[in-house]
């Protein structure tokens, strides 16, 4: 049996993280964004979009999310992957139904002791400015956003 208890990120948190994101993004001016965050399983935990996404960023938003903590290296890492073996990354997508979107804006959340307990995806604006929104808003709570 593992001694290894992964740290759950409670709802509370997972809502501040997204109101986190969203505030970067008011305050860098882009595009109104979608935000899905996933827990330790794999789960929605918590989700948000600002008036004014349309309705396909859900979608896109979990996609990345969802890829990130399927694939354990976050989607940008997931995209340059898809620019060396698309064959790949096409066929883990079919694995998923769809759900893997290999662009940035997917990032996973560690803990302190560098375990992965969930993903953030966002999707609205250009996706490396998805990715700046996620990695402020997952920082701003003490966790450490990884993108790589």
């Amino acid at each position: 049996m593992s001694d290894i208890v992964l740290e759950q990120i409670t709802l509370e948190k997972s809502n501040l993280i997204i109101k986190n994101a969203i505030s970067k993004a008011r305050e860098i001016k882009i595009n109104p964004i979608m935000v899905v965050l996933l827990d330790h399983r794999g789960a929605i935990k918590a989700c948000s979009g600002e008036d004014g996404i349309s309705s396909l960023r859900f979608q896109i938003a979990h996609g990345k999310a969802n890829g990130a903590y399927q694939m354990g290296m976050g989607s940008r890492a997931l995209f340059n992957r898809a620019e060396q073996q698309a064959y790949f990354i096409n066929s883990v997508n079919a694995l998923t139904n769809g759900a893997l979107v290999p662009v940035p804006g997917g990032v996973l959340i560690r803990d302190k002791n560098n375990n992965i307990v969930g993903s953030l995806g966002i999707s609205g604006d250009t996706s490396d400015n998805d990715e700046i929104a996620a990695i402020s808003g997952i920082e701003s709570v003490g966790y450490k956003a990884d993108i790589g």
